[in-house]
C-alpha cells in the first residue's frame, strides 16, 4: 500500500510546531497501517471498526483538548490536524472521533455537573463507553427550533418523548447527549443525558444508506423516558448550548473535509501520471493539467483557512461565523474535488479498489451535516450585513 505523500504546495505544515507534525505523523501512520487496509470493506459492508476503538484511546484521540478527566490536552490547531488526517482514511473515521469530542465530551465538560464529568468523561476518553449527540428529528435538520421533542418535570424525574434523526454512533452509543424542548414544548431548549438500556429509549440503525457507511447512524426512539432530574445538564440553557456543540463539530469537519480532497488529489494525480491514453500519459494532456491545477489550488486555499481558524481558536479570537465560512468552503469544495479526481479515473473511479468514489459519497453527508452550504452562507450574510434572512 504506497504511503500518504505530502499535499501541501505552499508549505503550510512549516506553520506547525515540531509536536503539532509528530501528532500528525503518528496518526497519519496509524490510519495508514490499521484503517486503509480495510477501508473499502469497511465501506462495502456498511461497518464500523469498533475493534479499533480502543487503539484510538490509547493515541488520546478521545477527550484530545480536554487538560482534565483523562484528556490530552492538546491545542485546536493539532486536532484539527487529528482529523484531517483520519479523514485522509475517511470519513466515518473522522466523524466517530469528532462525535466523542465535541458531541459528547464537549458539552459534559462544559455544561455539566462535577458528578456527570467524573462518572462520563474518563470512560469517554479511555474509549470504555460510547456516545452520540441527539438534536436532529426528522422533521427538523436546519431548523433545530422546531424540534418537536419535549421533556416534562415529573417531580425528581423529566419524562422525554420524541425522535431523533441521523444519530451517527446512536445504537452503540452507552450515554446519548439528548436536546428537548422543556415544559411539554412550552419551555427553552435544555441537553440531558439518556443512559442506554433507559426504559422507553431505543436506537435503530438506518439502513440502505451510500453515504458515511463505514458509520454508525442511527434513530432514536424516545417513548415516555424517565430520567431522573440530576440526568439534566445543568450549564446548558437553551438551543445555543446546542449550537456552541455543533460549532465545535464544525471546526473539525473543515479539517477533516481536508483529508479527504487530499486523499482523492492524490490518487488522481498518481493516476494521470501511469495512466497511458492516446500513446502519452493522462497527465500531460491540457485538460488533465487544468484539473489537476484547481484542485490543488483548492485544496491550499483550504489549508491556509484551516491553519489560521486553528491559530485563532488557539488565541480565543475565532468567532462562529470564522467557522461557518471554513466548513462551507472546504466541505464544498472538497467534494467538488472528489468527483473531479473520479472523473480523471474514468471508468476506474467508480470502483472501490480506488478511494475517491468512497469519499465523493461521504462528502454529499459531510457537505450536509452540521449545516448545509446555504446555512452557512446565511450565516456569513447575516454577519456582514446585519440582516437576518432566516425568518
Amino acid at each position: 500500500m504506497k504511503q500518504f505523500g505530502d499535499i501541501d504546495y505552499y508549505l503550510c505544515e512549516d506553520l506547525l510546531s515540531d509536536h503539532e507534525r509528530g501528532i500528525r505523523d503518528n496518526v497519519r501512520s496509524w490510519v495508514e497501517s490499521r484503517y486503509l487496509p480495510r477501508a473499502a470493506d469497511y465501506f462495502e459492508q456498511g461497518t464500523f471498526p469498533l475493534d479499533l476503538v480502543p487503539e484510538m484511546a490509547q493515541m488520546g484521540l478521545f477527550g484530545f483538548k480536554m487538560k482534565d478527566y483523562g484528556g490530552r490536552g492538546e491545542n485546536n490547531t493539532a486536532f484539527g490536524v487529528v482529523c484531517r488526517e483520519l479523514e485522509r482514511g475517511d470519513s466515518g473515521l473522522r466523524s466517530f472521533v469528532s462525535v466523542m469530542n465535541s458531541l459528547v465530551m464537549f458539552p459534559i465538560h462544559e455544561y455539566g455537573s462535577q458528578e456527570q464529568k467524573e462518572r462520563w468523561l474518563p470512560l469517554l476518553a479511555s474509549g470504555n463507553a460510547i456516545g452520540c449527540f441527539g438534536l436532529t428529528e426528522p422533521d427538523a435538520g436546519s431548523d433545530p427550533q422546531s424540534m418537536r421533542t419535549t421533556a416534562e418535570r415529573d417531580g425528581e424525574r423529566f419524562i422525554l418523548r420524541g425522535r431523533k434523526m441521523w444519530i451517527t454512533n446512536g445504537s452503540i452509543a452507552d450515554i446519548a447527549v439528548v436536546w428537548a424542548k422543556t415544559d411539554g414544548g412550552g419551555g427553552p431548549i435544555r441537553g440531558f443525558l439518556i443512559e442506554k438500556g433507559t426504559p422507553g429509549f431505543s436506537a435503530h440503525d438506518i439502513s440502505r444508506k451510500f453515504s458515511l457507511r463505514a458509520s454508525v447512524t442511527s434513530a432514536l426512539v424516545l417513548d415516555d423516558v424517565a430520567i431522573p432530574a440530576e440526568n439534566l445538564l445543568p450549564g446548558a440553557h437553551g438551543l445555543g448550548s446546542a449550537l456552541g456543540c455543533l460549532n465545535e463539530a464544525r471546526y473539525g469537519i473543515a479539517w477533516g473535509a481536508v483529508g479527504a480532497a487530499m486523499a482523492c488529489f492524490e490518487t488522481a494525480l498518481n493516476y494521470a501520471r501511469s495512466r497511458t491514453q492516446f500513446n502519452a500519459p493522462l497527465a500531460s494532456f491540457q485538460l488533465v493539467q487544468q484539473k489537476l491545477a484547481w484542485m490543488l489550488t483548492e485544496i491550499t486555499k483550504a489549508q491556509l483557512l484551516c491553519t489560521r481558524l486553528g491559530r485563532l481558536k488557539d488565541e480565543g479570537k475565532a468567532r462562529h461565523t470564522h467557522i461557518s465560512m471554513a466548513k462551507m468552503n472546504n466541505a464544498g469544495q472538497a467534494l467538488k474535488i472528489a468527483r473531479t479526481a473520479r472523473d480523471i479515473l474514468g471508468a476506474n473511479g467508480i470502483s472501490l479498489g480506488y478511494p475517491p468514489i468512497r469519499h465523493m459519497l461521504n462528502l454529499e453527508t459531510v457537505n450536509t451535516y452540521e449545516g448545509t452550504e446555504d446555512i452557512h452562507t446565511l450565516i456569513i450574510g447575516r454577519d456582514i450585513t446585519g440582516m437576518d434572512s432566516f425568518s
